[in-house]
């Protein structure tokens, strides 16, 4: 801990100061002065080396500086027309529950010592509104601001407590005006708690309950990592150029400004940013005013309604836009570099049509005049839902017609879905704490693919979507995992949550309620409480109510099972004497048998999806009476599918009798997609966890040969290198053979699509093309290899050429990639000559994924240390470890070892979770996993333990994995005999 005194502390030393525009006439002109103006002697003066107009304050033995445009007066209460929306919920010091036995305490009683280590905030006080004012410096890469808080008093107290983070704020440019008083109170301390992220402000007497505005004027810097505000650097007419861009969530609000940085405290928000005048300025609401003197320019933003400080967004740069309208006159605009604008368009014509669809399925119109999506060139995430300013990475937002693929299309179209999901979903319905985040995350994730579906249904989505669901299964099936709903006790515990399980198997379980209730139900349900918490905070609980009372099922006594316990059953099937014998436990990739007990809603179908069992399966152990399908039972080839569909999150393990037919039924083409994928998914987990034996999954594989789904095959392709890779290991004699087995299983969907588009094709035939040829070079087929490279070559000298449209790109560089090696890196260096002349993100991200599945890992090394360069966003380096081939995971472990110092620094928040698990979950040996787990005893940090505790927990179960396949007696003899068939 540290306290801000004189002797540490000078407000605008370490920042370039900023042109401005306010005089001190202007300044005394207005009705209400500042609050620090007040009590502190500001003396007007200019700055040495701009001229620019400062005011200097001569206290406590130190002088601070501050840009007079940055003075917050205290604002008048005058109504505006979004006033209402503040009002429409009740306070949040009413709703907020201080951590700790602070708040009972009477106020002559509290010290700063004891809002140390607090999961939360105190409630004492509770913001209103905000006018917060920013003067970026993007030369400087530094930005100064102040901010007057509106706030209630709540209970006594002689302490303010907020969050700020990596701010510099000056003890003699913080004060309280209470709210019909003349008199502004200075503060006898003002103490920075850095491990907390929090600023406590001591007052000498007890502070008057009731209204007040807290002012506080701070800088700090546009920094480099991606979180808070900071820089991303763009190209403009051959320049570099730095743009500021914010993003908040989860808690790095309060690297920007000093704040109540928790969802539940909502308030409004009046934004002005100082900028330079030849640049766009961006932020949640509509801009009402600009005022423009000499290199700078003044812009005033419409007041917001009542929103989480995570939402708040501000970039300031040089843009293009394209624009439209919605049905209902909503203006929304996609902004992009300049040049890039037509990038920008198929973006718009989703947002178009997602507005409308939300706002009729949710029964509540958008609530903000404007719509404005950006893609910002170094983003951590994918996007981020910011309230009226939604951020993307290019890759998440641009398409190109010529040079992005058919994924890229549809990522387009999911991630813009989600976005604009959480304009509902987060932003009017906010959850009242992280413990929550899967009600913000995977309902945006599952109502994605229903706008997806609305808009594209030749895409079969609810069929892809099966893949999020496999993620979410992978992740909770290590006894690592965590629920739905987990406990957050500190900030840097938050990142660590934004997962697979609130992402994934939120959005299953979502999906597994909307089958249950009914989609009618559902959605009235839904729109119900939307209307309810609109403006406002919800936990869980507020939305297993409002399902409960739509439908009139036991919502709440169903779902508690599936969001307070981590992992998943798997139920066990066995067929005796007519009766279907269920028995349900933890399913553990490990092999390991959890505690767990769920509430399962069974849906089962036999021999025809005509007709369909549904019920709830509660105990550990029943017997269900299926004498009503007795007839389908007595045919020669009948089948039973429990999970139709695959509508819920659990796995099945049928008896090897039901498993033989459900075999049969794949091979006949009689099981729906969904179904098809869902029987060799729930197969090749329990193969993993030592259930069931390689060689039954291998014959199922084998089962698929007609296959004619897209996802279904994809599964198949993924599933098979998956063993190509562990029997690398296991049993390395036999590789060539399994390998061959695969390509001889491949080949002919290859053949048949080719390496051209026909004419008329559709979107899955496209994606399903660069799977299968990116597989095929996987897995060393000569063929492909040199049909790749020729393709390559005359691409190299000719980037418009049809012979390598977007779709087979990625499967040409892999293809390439084969035939380099330490003597021979041609190949290597031809696509990082593509990189380095391509301005569009998807490709560079192609170029990336490619470089390091070369098998030599001389190569792969290098490629390694080349993501650490200037010429990679730090955001990308994951593309190319994602690429590593099998065979050097342990060069990528030594190379992340040996680098670690460095990643530790330059990589935060779930980048850094990324390198921890694609470096280290890919290891298969006991004894790497003794090495990870002995180098990280003393090199992680609270941010990340949970991801290196699963990383360690997944190469352990690999390890197990090779083990189980050793044992497998016949194993040889099947392999040689698929094979040569």
């Amino acid at each position: 801990m540290s306290t801000l005194s004189s002797s540490s502390y000078t407000l605008l030393s370490r920042a370039a100061p900023l042109p401005g525009k306010f005089s001190p006439a202007a300044l005394q002109r207005r009705k209400q002065p500042a609050a620090a103006s007040v009590a502190l002697p500001w003396v007007p003066c200019s700055c040495r080396r701009s001229r620019a107009p400062l005011f200097v304050c001569h206290a406590q033995k130190n002088t601070y500086s501050i840009h007079p445009g940055l003075l917050s007066p205290r604002l008048s209460r005058a109504p505006s027309p979004l006033r209402g929306f503040a009002n429409s919920s009740s306070s949040a010091a009413a709703r907020i529950h201080p951590s700790g036995p602070v708040r009972s305490m009477a106020a002559e009683q509290q010290s700063a010592e004891q809002f140390r280590g607090q999961a939360r905030l105190p409630g004492f006080a509770a913001p209103r509104r905000y006018d917060l004012r920013l003067a970026p410096d993007l030369a400087a890469c530094a930005f100064a601001g102040s901010v007057a808080v509106d706030l209630r008093v709540a209970a006594p107290t002689r302490f303010l407590v907020l969050n700020a983070a990596e701010l510099d704020v000056a003890p003699g440019g913080v004060g309280f005006a209470p709210r019909g008083s003349a008199q502004v109170l200075q503060p006898v301390e003002v103490t920075n708690v850095p491990e907390d992220e929090i600023l406590i402000i001591c007052f000498s007497e007890v502070l008057p309950l009731g209204e007040g505005t807290l002012t506080i004027a701070f800088q700090g810097t546009l920094n480099d990592k991606m979180h808070g505000f900071y820089r991303s650097v763009y190209e403009l007419n051959g320049e570099k150029k730095n743009m500021a861009v914010t993003q908040f969530e989860p808690a790095d609000a309060r690297r920007c400004f000093p704040c109540w940085d928790e969802p539940a405290f909502k308030a409004v928000f009046k934004i002005t940013l100082e900028v330079p005048s030849e640049t766009v300025a961006l932020s949640n609401m509509p801009v009402i005013e600009e005022k423009v003197n000499g290199p700078t320019k003044t812009v005033y933003f419409q007041e917001s309604p009542i929103m989480s400080t995570y939402l708040v967004a501000v970039i300031v740069g040089i843009f293009d836009y394209v624009e439209d309208f919605t049905t209902d006159g909503t203006r929304v605009r996609v902004y992009t570099q300049v040049g890039k604008s037509a990038q920008g368009k198929f973006a718009l014509e989703v947002a178009l049509k997602t507005l409308v669809l939300f706002k009729e399925y949710f029964a509540v119109p958008y609530p903000l005049p404007k719509m404005d999506m950006i893609a910002i060139p170094d983003f951590a995430s994918g996007a981020m839902e910011n309230y009226g300013l939604v951020t993307y990475r290019e890759t998440a937002l641009l398409f190109d017609e010529k040079h992005s693929a058919a994924a890229n299309k549809q990522r387009v179209a999911v991630v813009v879905a989600h976005e604009l999901a959480h304009q509902w979903f987060g932003n009017l319905v906010t959850m009242e704490w992280w413990t929550h985040l899967w009600l913000n995350e995977g309902f945006a994730t599952w109502v994605s693919y229903l706008a997806a579906d609305q808009f594209f249904p030749e895409w079969n989505v609810w069929t892809q979507f099966l893949e999020e669901s496999t993620t979410g299964f992978k992740l909770d099936a290590l006894a690592g995992s965590h629920p739905i709903e987990v406990d957050i006790n500190h900030v840097d515990e938050i990142d660590e949550i934004f997962d697979a399980i609130s992402y994934r198997k939120g959005a299953s379980v979502i999906r597994m309620l909307q089958s249950y209730l009914g989609a009618e139900v559902f959605q009235k349900s839904l729109a119900a409480y939307i209307k309810k918490f609109a403006y406002s905070n919800a936990k869980t609980e507020d939305l297993w109510a409002a399902l409960e009372e739509g439908s009139g099922e036991p919502v709440r006594t169903l779902m508690h099972s599936w969001t307070k316990q981590q992992g998943y059953p798997v139920v066990s099937v066995k067929l005796k004497d007519g009766k279907l014998q269920l028995e349900q436990t933890q399913f553990l990739s490990s092999g390991s048998t959890g505690v767990g007990q769920w509430v399962v809603p069974i849906t089962l179908c036999c021999c025809s999806y005509s007709r369909q069992e549904k019920f709830l399966f509660q105990g550990k152990q029943e017997d269900f009476d299926l004498s009503g399908l007795m007839e389908c039972q007595k045919k020669d080839n009948f089948w039973i599918k429990l999970n139709v569909n695959q509508t819920s999150f659990y796995r099945v393990s049928y008896d090897e009798e039901l498993a033989s037919r459900l075999r049969y039924a794949i091979e006949t083409n009689k099981l729906s997609a969904a179904d098809r994928y869902g029987v060799l998914d729930d197969t090749y987990a329990l193969c993993m966890a030592g259930k069931q034996k390689l060689v039954s999954l291998l014959h199922l594989i084998a089962a698929y040969k007609d296959e004619t789904e897209y996802t279904v095959l994809a599964h198949v392709i993924t599933t098979s290198l998956n063993i190509a890779e562990m029997m690398a290991v296991a049993a390395p004699e036999e590789l060539g053979n399994l390998k061959k087995f695969l390509i001889d299983f491949l080949e002919p969907f290859a053949q048949k699509l080719g390496w051209d588009a026909k004419s008329g094709e559709g979107h899955l035939n496209a994606l399903l093309r660069g799977t299968l040829l990116t597989a095929l070079a996987e897995l060393g087929h000569e063929a492909t290899i040199n049909e790749a490279v020729r393709r390559f070559n005359v691409f190299l000298e000719d980037r418009e050429t049809p012979l390598l449209p977007p779709d087979v790109r990625k499967a040409a560089y892999v293809a390439l990639m084969q035939t380099v090696n330490k003597s021979n890196k041609t190949g290597y260096e031809s696509l990082l000559k593509i990189y380095r002349e391509t301005d569009l993100s998807q490709e560079k991200v192609r170029v990336l994924g490619s470089l390091a599945s070369c098998p030599d890992p001389v190569v792969v090394r290098e490629a390694l240390d080349f993501i650490l360069s200037p010429e990679v966003r730090n955001q990308d380096a994951i593309f190319l470890l994602r690429g590593v081939c099998s065979a050097a995971h342990e060069v990528a472990w030594q190379w992340l070892k040996e680098n670690w110092d460095y990643i530790l620094g330059a990589y935060s928040g779930t980048l850094l979770t990324y390198f921890v698990n694609i470096t280290v979950s890919p290891l298969v040996t006991d004894e790497k996993g003794d090495e990870a787990e002995e180098f990280f005893k003393s090199r992680t940090k609270a941010s990340i333990a949970r991801t290196v505790k699963q990383s360690i927990e997944r190469v352990r179960i690999n390890a197990q994995w090779v083990k189980s396949i050793k044992g497998e007696a016949d194993l040889g003899n099947v392999i040689r005999a698929l094979a040569h068939k």
